[in-house]
Parts: C-alpha cells; structure tokens; sequence
C-alpha cells in the first residue's frame, strides 16, 4: 500500500559553486524507482553552499524508520557529508479510509 511521503533535507558544503545539480544527482541515485519528485532551493551564505531539497510523493515506505534503512542502504558517501539536517514524515493510506475518518 503506497503512503504519502514528505523528506526535507538540507545539504551545505564550502563555496564551490553550482550545488543544486549535484545534490539533484545524489537524488536521482537514491530515489530511483520511488515515485517522489523533488524541488531544490539553493543559495550561498558567509561562505558556504547550502541547498534545501523538499521531496514528495507517494511511496511503498510505511513509517519514517523505513525512509531512513532505505538512506542508509542507498545512499552515496556525498549525501552524508553534505547532509545537514532533514525531516521526514510518511502517511501510510489505511485501505477503506477516505480523508472524512476519525483521526485523519
């Protein structure tokens, strides 16, 4: 059963230049085969490269714990030297539960 699923990561590394086509590779590797799709914010402050990845789309994964054995099974050695912070939230769809259920 597919889930909604919503990652946030930041990423940062000394200036170096054009960041976002790096981490939008490191992506691609790491999410190959899972629907999401993602939008990437870049900027350089003091000195550093910082881009902001909002991922979202549905998913196989039923809780954040399974997002995160899937990062750390497929996941390039860059992702977590650039990786700074993330948040992750999966919303596993209950079959027979439409939006009008208690709780939802």
């Amino acid at each position: 059963m597919n889930s909604e699923t919503y990652l946030d990561f930041c990423f940062v590394r000394e200036h170096k230049g054009p960041f976002a086509e790096e981490i939008d590779s490191l992506l691609k590797a790491l999410f190959k085969g899972v629907r999401v799709s993602w939008y990437l914010d870049e900027k350089t402050e003091e000195g550093v490269d910082i881009v902001v990845a909002e991922v979202k789309g549905m998913s196989r994964w039923q809780t954040e714990d399974e997002v995160i054995e899937h990062i750390e099974e497929h996941a390039r050695d860059d992702f977590w030297n650039y990786l700074q912070g993330y948040k992750l939230f999966v919303y596993p769809n209950k079959k027979g539960c439409g939006s009008g259920c208690a709780g939802h």
